[in-house]
């Protein structure tokens, strides 16, 4: 009786599948990319739905009221606010997951590699910044300074999806780590300016949870339980608090344990005697195997597998499709849609608000990234990323305008229910979509020419 496998295609298999657990980027970078085709779709519904005899029915959806009752305490909200800040919640927490992911083991391990997405990231949010504060300075609608500062990480992949190999896979990871670090960013100014009215007692509350969640993953708790009762605890202590409630995601997800039970090396060796176990075990070529030794074998590799897996790990794996093709999708359904008065379209897009998001997205996003990561390249303060030239960094600013669903949060943070938002979501809409543009034809053009550099060329780029 010979064995199904050598030790030799055992050994790559069982490396094979580490290497997997390992890097999770690409299949990170597909769903993303698909998710952003989803995102379209369901923007052009809401904006058909709204704009149609059928707008009614939209708005009394927003306003439908539900109630969450515990005890003595109940939460009766519409169901915007169930998507906007408990739902969102989620994205938050898959944001946290993300970056602490790529803290650990990705683009931001250290200084070095994090620096040129890192000052990226602060030119991109500083620039579209300054330009909306300058056109609306000294006016009420100033609050929404930090409306253009976002990247849309989803839309974005999917733009860089779309060209295929004329984006470099360096080139991607780029961006999904500036986008990374945007969201940061972004999360620190809603924390910090979008909040007020702090109750400090429900704060003292929502930091003995976070200390409480961080013993827990101290003593070596993995199993999500624990995890989800006392972040949702978290979550009530800061939205009662006056911080927005979405930011509980992000803190939670800094707890999550981040370390597998077994090491690489012990777990190819264990995977090794399993499945070298189960080519040794009598095998009927006509029937399905259904001996029990055999099944037990295979569960034993199921187990271990999960056992390689961090908490981190599968948590973001089993959310992610949920944000993805769900959670994301529904925040765009019930926030994209906006009343389109297409006469009045000039005066609406020359308004303070509009000029200050559609150019900060457009021409701020561009021009902050693209001279951060210059000077920074250029004083060596940072790497050019592996076959990426200028051209292409400067095609990959300009997608970063697109600003979708960041950007719709944060407008409906700083105006509310209001004119101005409508103002935002319809300019956030138009610099979104002359970025995607714009940016895919220059991407386009600086692909093929680099197509052509002679390899020389191309080192004496990177330098």
């Amino acid at each position: 009786m010979k064995p199904i496998h050598s030790k030799r295609a055992l050994f790559n298999k069982g490396a094979a599948l580490g290497e997997l657990l390992l890097t999770p980027f690409n299949r990170f970078a597909s769903m993303e990319a698909a998710g952003g085709v989803l995102l379209v779709l369901l923007t052009a519904i809401a904006l058909f739905w709204s704009n149609s005899d059928f707008a009614g029915s939209y708005e009394w959806l927003q306003h439908l009221r539900f109630e969450v009752r515990i005890g003595a305490y109940s939460l009766d909200k519409p169901l915007h606010f169930w998507i906007n800040d408990g739902l969102m919640t989620f994205f938050f927490f898959m944001v946290g997951l993300e970056i602490k992911r790529e803290v650990l083991v990705g683009e931001l391990t250290s200084l070095r590699r994090a620096s040129l997405p890192l000052l990226g990231a602060l030119g991109g949010m500083i620039a579209p910044a300054v330009i909306y504060y300058m056109l609306n300075a000294q006016t009420p609608s100033e609050q929404g300074w930090a409306i253009p500062m976002a990247t849309d990480i989803a839309f974005t992949l999917a733009a860089l999806t779309l060209l295929g190999s004329k984006a470099p896979h360096s080139l991607r990871i780029f961006v999904t780590a500036l986008a990374i670090v945007d969201d940061i960013g972004a999360v620190v100014v809603i924390a910090t300016y979008y909040s007020s009215d702090l109750a400090i007692n429900y704060l003292f509350f929502a930091s003995f949870f976070i200390v409480l969640l961080i013993s827990f993953n101290i003593l070596g708790f993995r199993r999500p339980l624990p995890y989800i009762v006392v972040g949702s605890l978290v979550w009530w202590s800061v939205y009662m608090s006056g911080v927005h409630s979405t930011i509980a995601g992000i803190l939670v997800a800094f707890t999550i344990p981040a370390r597998s039970r077994r090491d690489m090396p012990q777990f190819r060796d264990h995977l090794i005697r399993m499945f070298d176990r189960l080519g040794r075990l009598d095998q009927s070529r006509d029937e399905p195997n259904t001996e029990e030794n055999s099944q037990t074998v295979i569960r034993k590799i199921e187990d271990l597998c999960e056992d390689a897996q961090t908490p981190l790990q599968r948590m973001e794996q089993y959310l992610h499709p949920w944000v993805v093709y769900w959670i994301v999708p529904l925040f765009a359904l019930a926030n994209a849609g906006v009343s389109v008065q297409w006469g009045r379209m000039i005066d609406i897009l020359t308004t303070p608000v509009s000029l200050g998001v559609t150019l900060g997205l457009l021409v701020g996003k561009q021009l902050g990234i693209f001279v951060a990561c210059w000077v920074a390249i250029r004083m060596r303060f940072a790497m050019m990323p592996s076959d990426v030239t200028f051209s292409q960094i400067y095609g990959a600013s300009i997608l970063c305008g697109i600003g979708f669903t960041m950007s719709i949060f944060v407008a409906d943070l700083a105006f509310g229910a209001s004119t101005n938002l409508d103002y935002a979501k319809i300019s956030i809409l138009v610099g979104s979509l002359l970025s995607f543009f714009i940016g895919l034809l220059v991407l386009s053009i600086a692909s093929r020419t680099t197509i052509g550099l002679h390899e020389d060329e191309a080192d004496s780029i990177r330098k």
